[in-house]
């Protein structure tokens, strides 16, 4: 029983302030289904309670309101940061909400470097350096860090493996990077580079071609013929690059286009990023919100939660007035350092390009919709071939991988009717005990998993598949009958004998034989598809696994060997295998290792050979 006194509506509608804030929808078993901001608190609320006739969307959520909880803010502007503070942690169902809130990428060059280098970056821009983007994508910074080793060949090494070398690497080899590593080239030459880099991705392009003109002949005046063909080119390659970027523009500004599109059941906001004056790519949003059809309060709504949580560019081009404009302006210019316009009357370059994205929304609302019309199909489908008496509403699948039981992990992938449900996936990090045993690895994870299920802290899924044969589905009912959840629709998948997809072999519960389904049938290539996305996310689960143990060095455990130290003897002796192999006399022959220190580096390294 719930200590909350009963909700009286009239009574918190005659106490309700007039000032700004926020409120809070809240059903029966007390989870936030709405959040809103409002300048005037009790008019706002109160129009909810109030409203002969309600929109569709309002009617479905205030038949589920059990009690409004209030938040009174000092102004406007205040109360719109609470609101998306909010949405984002609660994700009310009756709120426009974004599945993708991953941050942007960003190309980053450390400058504070003696010989700079280009990586991929994503998360918070506080290192020292410069940083380029976002890129709508992390494949678009890869290909961009990729055609710049061609053009300037930066090296894009860490900087452990960098001050290591000994003499070049592959990419040496292949003409991506002119090996600073092994002083192949001079500070002042390779600093040159960087800059032309970082001018080029400034979209100074003419400015880098002149450079390297200017470099070309200089080097053919002294002779050095080899290193002005080298300019030559590069040049080359700059003139192609250049003719590639069809759209751009004189003035070089940053902005972002948003186009929309919809087809009444489900939206499309499309992003497109215009960095230096150049169209550098775009990404496709499809914001969740039931029942809401009205343009102006989708991207509003978008809007707000997009770039409250990123750095705003100094323009905002979209396709109509947004209501909270004049609040968010101020706040994303805060955030930014510099002035944020969010503007919808444009023409010229801005039109056009506003046309582009509009497009590209609707071409991508087309791509998902035939995508769910399909995985709708292949439900149907699926129901019909496992003889179920409804179509299936959701699907989740198990994969354990490990490395001859190092690093076990088990993934577990879920499948609704509109595709992968990312934000129900789960990884466990599995015992040592189940290292090596894949039926015991199996039933962790389907325990650990399933005793929530029965709580009703997850939701119960319609149908239950578990990569493997005999074995790992007799674990699975061996749990299920455990926790009292044996009814369940269990599915074991076994790659066929060629291992092939399309031979794939399926086992029931109180079958022996192996079920077959024919290699076009929608319902296997459903059951392929979840399959292959548990192996995915297990397979990437381990390996980030065995990294991080491995990244602990047993020389970590020894005490009285810093991090100094621990750097001069594998520098030494070539990493870890070399320290082990080391008798103690060459141990102590490293500088900061006295006979003490090494002794006891040496029975640590060889106490499990005793």
């Amino acid at each position: 029983m719930s200590d909350q006194a009963p909700f009286e509506v009239d009574t918190f509608l005659k106490s309700l302030t007039h000032r700004p804030g926020v409120y809070r929808m809240l059903d029966a078993k007390h989870r936030v289904i709405y959040v809103g901001k409002a300048r005037d608190l009790k008019k706002r609320v109160s129009s909810y309670f109030t409203r002969a006739q309600q929109a569709p969307k309002t009617a479905a959520m205030m038949a589920q309101v059990d009690r409004v909880e209030v938040t009174v803010a000092n102004t406007e502007a205040e109360a719109l940061i609470l609101e998306y503070s909010l949405i984002k942690r609660h994700k009310p169902r009756f709120n426009v909400l974004l599945r993708d809130d991953k941050s942007y990428p960003y190309i980053y060059a450390s400058t504070e470097h003696q010989f700079p280098r280009l990586k991929f970056h994503r998360g918070a821009r506080k290192g020292k350096g410069r940083y380029f983007g976002p890129y709508p994508s992390t494949r678009a910074v890869r290909q961009t860090i990729n055609e710049l080793q061609k053009l300037f060949m930066i090296r894009n090494c860490e900087d452990s493996f960098f001050s290591n070398r000994t003499r070049p690497c592959l990419q040496y080899q292949i003409k991506r990077c002119t090996a600073p590593c092994t002083g192949l080239i001079s500070s002042e030459q390779y600093r040159a580079d960087i800059d032309a880099a970082i001018q080029f991705l400034g979209g100074k392009n003419k400015s880098v071609v002149n450079t390297f003109v200017k470099r070309m002949e200089q080097a053919s005046a002294e002779q050095h013929y080899e290193q002005a063909a080298r300019f030559r080119d590069q040049i080359s390659k700059l003139k192609e690059v250049q003719a590639k970027q069809l759209v751009k523009r004189s003035d070089r500004k940053d902005l972002d286009i948003l186009g929309f599109a919809s087809n009444g059941a489900m939206h499309c906001v499309t992003v497109l990023f215009i960095r230096n004056g150049s169209v550098i790519g775009s990404r496709d949003h499809f914001p969740r919100l039931p029942g809401e059809t009205d343009r102006q309060k989708i991207l509003n709504a978008f809007v707000a939660q997009y770039y409250l949580g990123r750095e705003a560019p100094p323009e905002i081009i979209i396709e109509c007035d947004i209501e909270d404009a004049d609040l968010l302006q101020p706040e994303l210019s805060s955030r930014a350092s510099h002035r944020v316009e969010i503007r919808s009357r444009v023409r010229g370059d801005r039109a056009r390009w506003l046309q582009m994205a509009r497009t590209n929304a609707e071409q991508g609302l087309n791509l998902k919709a035939a995508s769910n019309a399909t995985i709708k199909r292949q439900f149907a489908a699926l129901g019909e071939a496992l003889k179920l008496d409804e179509v299936p509403q959701r699907l989740e699948c198990f994969d354990v991988s490990h490395t001859a039981g190092e690093a076990t992990v088990a993934s577990c992938v879920v499948f609704n009717t509109a595709g992968p449900l990312k934000s129900d996936y789960r990884r466990f990090n599995l015992s040592p005990e189940a290292a090596g045993d894949d039926y015991g690895a199996m039933a962790e994870a389907l325990r650990r998993r399933y005793e929530r299920v029965k709580k009703g802290e997850v939701p119960m899924p319609d149908v239950l598949f578990v990569d493997g044969g005999k074995g790992q589905l007799a674990e699975a009912m061996k749990v299920l009958d455990e926790l009292e959840l044996d009814w369940l629709t269990v599915v074991a998948v076994a790659k066929g004998r060629a291992r092939r997809p399309g031979a794939e072999r399926l086992f029931r519960p109180g079958s022996e034989k192996a079920e077959s389904l024919p290699a076009d049938s929608p319902a296997l290539l459903l059951i392929q598809q979840i399959r292959d996305e548990a192996h995915r996310f297990a397979i990437t689960g381990h390996r980030h696994r065995r990294a991080k143990s491995r990244k602990t060095s047993r020389l970590e455990q020894i005490p009285g060997l810093g991090p100094k130290k621990r750097r001069e003897l594998l520098r030494q002796f070539g990493g870890l295998q070399g320290v082990v192999a080391a008798g103690m006399d060459d141990l102590a022959q490293v500088r900061g290792i006295g006979r003490s220190l090494a002794e006891t580096i040496y029975n640590d390294l060889h106490l499990d050979n005793e």
